[in-house]
């Protein structure tokens, strides 16, 4: 059996498995270094309502499990894992901390790639933009 047109083919499988491998190959070269935001504690605070550890992996989770309890249990209290209580509120405990959206929020969640839906549902505070 005789192949006719066979460099066609070739060339079009080579130029067909690079555009499939591009995104790949271009996702190990293009790279960028992270750097966290800078967090700036409120006078008199030394620390978040968790680790930075925890809050960095789990905040979502947390926040999430506060919107149940706030919304459907009534429940407006957290008590951390070093028995400290802090109110539930995304905008008084969580905005008093994290008090610049845009630098803040935005720019982690940008980095990361995710579109949270928490101003879905609160309104951005004055002077957080």
């Amino acid at each position: 059996m005789k192949m006719q047109n066979g460099f066609p083919i070739v060339a079009g499988l080579v130029i067909f498995i690079g555009l499939l491998c591009a995104p790949f190959v271009m996702g190990k070269v293009v790279t960028h270094e992270y750097k966290a935001p800078e967090i700036k504690m409120p006078v008199g605070e030394k620390e978040c309502i968790e680790s930075k550890e925890f809050m960095r992996e789990q905040h979502m989770q947390l926040l999430n499990q506060w919107r149940d309890w706030a919304l459907r249990d009534g429940k407006r209290t957290y008590t951390n894992h070093a028995g400290k209580e802090f109110t539930i509120s995304l905008q008084n405990t969580c905005m008093k901390c994290h008090n610049n959206k845009a630098d803040f929020c935005d720019k982690c969640h940008t980095d990361a790639g995710v579109s949270p839906y928490c101003w879905d549902c609160h309104v951005q505070p004055e002077g957080l933009k």
